[in-house]
């Protein structure tokens, strides 16, 4: 054997591996240090671009499907409700008339409200206020720890809304109600800077944009014949005339209301 040759070789095969090494090396810290330029990089497309938002919310690491059941009102709920007249034609759904009109001003507005919901409504404190309708009704959505339903459709549980007449009055109301919440498949949650960057990417938000509202909700996902499933989820609201929902496990945009 030439142990020359043999030597010339392994010191070759050495340089050859060390140089894989290197390359290796090289390419996983550009990788991560690519990441790193990543994760700062929306917010200055978003400079860029003039889009802007308030102070993001601090969000859960983690957060939980949730399950909840229609609630079927009884007679027992309608006998203690005073000054109204109620009626259960559906089990699911609670439909009032108040004997004397509530008055409602700009001045009093939220205040009226919150008495009405805790003077007349069953369990009123589990509702929020969402929208003051221009043809004449409040919307309100139900809440699960402090956590608001997000809820357009009329067919899914948890959503009050109140009737007013042409004097601005409280005269009736609509209710339906979740009860019997579990929890379950813990996710990690999507912090909201992620949400704003899908809309962003998917053409949603527009130079000059002004992202006025982001909250953590829940959104409904499947409603099945005995139970309704939630999804945690980011309502985006810009320039105060569009709500975007973004699931807050995956990142899809669920629904986008103007």
């Amino acid at each position: 054997m030439d142990w020359s040759k043999t030597k010339t070789i392994f010191i070759i095969t050495f340089l050859i591996l060390n140089l894989f090494l290197a390359f290796q090396f090289i390419e996983k810290r550009d990788r991560s240090e690519l990441d790193i330029i990543s994760e700062a990089s929306i917010e200055e497309q978003l400079e860029v671009e003039q889009i802007t938002y308030d102070e993001l919310p601090k969000e859960p690491k983690e957060g939980s499907y949730i399950s909840g059941k229609p609630k079927f009102f009884t007679e027992a709920d309608v006998q203690q409700m005073k000054g109204q007249e109620v009626n259960i034609d559906s089990p699911a759904l609670l439909q009032s008339k108040l004997v004397e009109p509530i008055t409602l001003t700009e001045a009093n507005l939220t205040t009226k409200l919150q008495q009405f919901l805790k003077d007349y409504v069953l369990n009123g404190e589990l509702y929020t206020i969402w929208e003051v309708d221009q043809e004449g009704s409040i919307v309100f959505f139900q809440q699960y720890e402090n956590k608001v339903f997000f809820n357009e459709a009329s067919n899914i549980s948890g959503l009050l809304v109140v009737d007013l007449n042409e004097n601005s009055e409280i005269v009736s109301y609509k209710q339906t109600m979740l009860v019997d919440f579990e929890e379950y498949d813990q996710k990690e949650i999507l912090p909201a800077i992620r949400a704003i960057e899908n809309l962003y990417e998917n053409g949603h938000l527009k130079s000059g944009s002004h992202v006025t509202k982001i909250e953590l909700g829940y959104y409904p996902l499947v409603q099945l014949s005995e139970s309704q499933i939630l999804a945690p989820t980011w309502h985006i609201a810009v320039d105060e005339k569009t709500d975007y929902y973004v699931n807050a496990f995956e990142g899809q945009i669920l629904e986008i209301m103007e």
